[in-house]
């Protein structure tokens, strides 16, 4: 406790550290108090129903993104997921389209060229989006739209009003990147998936006290599980295979480059969230195609497998897309080929592998043999949602036992910590850990 409290007042020392802590918190408080203003037009007080049906399906994906402003109808209802979406569009275009890649390999100037087409196609998603949205308001609100609007003028009045929101959080998320701590994207994702988990507890501790369900002792029992998962979580999100590489001796001048051994830290979970966003998006197809195309008795069993994530089969169905999904995506942002000629043209090697082609393979094949511990791992922390709902635990609750929500919530954490241990470190400060450090990761801002 001692040297938690040490460790506060040396962060606190530090204004620049300061400063930056400071500007995250009150950019994200900004994002927040947006969340709760309604859309012109709306009246807030009649929108409980239209609140349920959107913590449902991938409606509910939606919402917990935009920490639940989606189901409030308010200015920022589609939160930073066009910004997401365009971000992964551009991501796939410098793999597959050699323009793209051109622009990657050009450093600063590159990246900004990137980031500006990213921009411009999230006002194009965020249009669409948009106008999605106010067909979904107008048949599922109810009696939440305000008569005396024109159906013309709401329309145009919440496009554009949604979309301008859309780029003030995108804006929020920059400059929390860059006058703050932390990745901006990523914080404000965490901020509205942690904004529920008051409400979560306090709507379980309820039920497990009010009603005959365990009493404390259960809630009890159900939090050290859930300190478990987020244990656990935590080892995924930091485990690495170091793959030792020797760079050869190079004389320039009078000074002596290279003769060291470094290594290559290989993620168990390159991937990140997005496989379990990818299963959940997938999963949610067949029972909305299905349910649009009949409406028949013998189909209902097959939507039931599809929208109850408790079922049995639900639960295998997703384990296995999300086993695909991690080798897919590992393999669409992870190029042991590329790793292999950059260690090539800086005069690096494997102990006993062969430059080229060989070491691109010894690559390939150590990260395929860790990613598949990581993918089962990763598999049972997104049906954990669907297990704890099973055994009776609140369905708010529920969702912080793995998933989305858990993994976004420790790998934003980890990497927030990291930035501010650095700067610590970098001052000659201790770190946040008496032993070892807390290793960086890749923010799910793509996710």
């Amino acid at each position: 406790m001692k040297k938690f409290i040490e460790t506060i007042k040396n962060i606190w020392s530090i204004e620049d550290l300061r400063n930056r802590i400071l500007t995250t918190l009150l950019l994200v408080l900004i994002y927040r108090v947006g969340s709760y203003i309604a859309l012109p037009g709306i009246d807030a007080n009649a929108l409980t129903d239209f609140e349920k049906n959107s913590n449902q399906g991938i409606l509910g994906l939606v919402n917990m993104f935009a920490g639940g402003s989606f189901s409030r109808a308010s200015i920022f209802a589609l939160g930073i997921m066009p910004y997401i979406s365009a971000s992964i569009a551009i991501q796939l275009l410098t793999i597959a389209v050699p323009q793209f890649q051109k622009m990657q390999k050009e450093g600063e100037s590159g990246r900004k060229k990137i980031n500006q087409f990213t921009r411009y196609l999230t006002v194009i998603v965020t249009g669409f989006q948009a106008s999605a949205y106010v067909a979904y308001l107008r048949n599922q609100s109810g009696g939440a739209i305000i008569a005396e609007y024109g159906t013309f003028f709401f329309w145009l009045s919440t496009t554009v009003l949604l979309t301008a929101g859309t780029l003030f959080v995108m804006w929020l998320g920059e400059k929390i990147t860059d006058k703050g701590i932390g990745n901006g994207t990523s914080i404000i994702i965490m901020m509205g998936i942690l904004a529920r988990l008051p409400q979560a507890l306090v709507a379980e501790f309820s039920s497990k006290v009010a009603g005959e369900a365990g009493g404390p002792i259960l809630f009890l029992i159900e939090i050290a599980i859930f300190i478990l998962i987020t244990v656990g979580l935590i080892l995924l999100v930091q485990g690495t295979r170091k793959i030792p590489v020797n760079y050869a001796k190079r004389i320039v001048g009078n000074k002596q480059y290279g003769g060291v051994r470094q290594f290559i830290p290989l993620k168990v979970n390159a991937a990140g969230v997005m496989p379990i966003i990818f299963a959940q998006a997938i999963m949610f197809i067949p029972a909305t195609a299905i349910g649009f195309a009949t409406s028949s008795e013998s189909a209902s069993g097959f939507i039931r497998i599809f929208s109850d994530h408790t079922n049995g089969w639900y639960n295998l169905i997703y384990a296995v897309l999300v086993i695909v999904f991690t080798y897919f995506y590992t393999a669409l942002i992870f190029n042991p080929t590329q790793m292999a000629d950059e260690m090539k043209r800086n005069n690096g090697f494997i102990p006993g592998i062969k430059p080229g082609k060989a070491t691109a393979d010894y690559i390939g094949a150590v990260m395929d043999r860790i990613t598949l511990p990581g993918a089962f791992f990763l598999a049972i922390v997104g049906i954990m949602p669907g297990l704890a709902a099973a055994f009776k635990v609140n369905s708010n609750f529920a969702t912080f036992f793995g998933g989305t929500s858990l993994l976004i919530m420790v790998g934003v954490i980890l990497d927030t910590l990291q930035q501010i241990e650095s700067q610590l470190l970098m001052r000659h400060y201790d770190g946040l850990m008496s032993t070892g450090r807390i290793k960086g990761r890749t923010a799910p801002a793509n996710a």
